[in-house]
């Protein structure tokens, strides 16, 4: 069953209807080739291939962006409940927006998050595509630098295996600059000295993270 999320994307839609469109014109070009019409041939071939280059980037679109939160200008992202277990050591529950909650068991000093921004260019925002971000990761982080090099490490990814990831191709092909850019690197941390409730914030600037109820 695919999300919901998709099956509400435009983009899936378009890609559908693309689809269907270039099935009909290899049909009529396949008829122009039995017909022993060479030209007509050509070109309906050409334009169906088109037409389904084009179907193809936008249910890739879609699958990639499939699980991306629309970004405004800060949104609440998560609430994290943070819990002392012992010594460098702790819970994280994380609750979303939409509800779902998730317990992680931490080692460390800090707790760590960091998250994937794209940011689409005005050639992509023309087609309904905006600034959106997803969380990648939840991990522990050490004060000190030689428990960081050397301790054990707790790392929690927090985004779905997906069949087509927009950061890797934004990364290997370069062609992909004039849509979007992929932030890497955009994450927050906090100490945990004591039972807390914490707010995750994501802005168009990066994450940041706060007492629950301070400004």
């Amino acid at each position: 069953m695919m999300p919901p999320d998709l099956l509400s994307s435009p983009l899936l839609l378009a890609s559908i209807v693309l689809g269907a469109l270039g099935a009909l014109l290899v049909l009529a070009a396949l008829v122009s080739l039995a017909r022993l019409r060479p030209v007509a041939f050509t070109v309906r071939t050409l334009f169906a291939l088109v037409v389904l280059l084009l179907g193809s980037a936008a249910g890739m679109i879609a699958l990639g962006t499939q699980g991306y939160r629309a970004l405004t200008r800060e949104d609440l992202a998560a609430r994290l409940f943070v819990q002392p277990q012992g010594a460098q050591r702790f819970s994280v529950t994380l609750r979303y927006p939409d509800g779902r909650e998730a317990v992680y068991d931490v080692t460390g000093d800090e707790v760590y998050v960091d998250a994937h921004i794209l940011k689409w260019k005005p050639l992509a925002n023309m087609i309904g595509l905006h600034t959106a971000y997803e969380l990648d990761r939840l991990a522990g982080r050490y004060r000190d630098i030689a428990q960081e090099r050397a301790a054990a490490r707790t790392v929690h990814s927090l985004g779905p295996k997906r069949p087509v990831d927009l950061f890797r191709m934004r990364q290997r092909y370069e062609f992909l600059d004039s849509l979007f850019d992929a932030e890497y690197g955009s994450a927050t941390f906090v100490p945990v000295t004591r039972p807390a409730e914490l707010e995750l914030r994501v802005s168009t600037t990066g994450l940041l993270i706060r007492e629950s109820g301070a400004k």
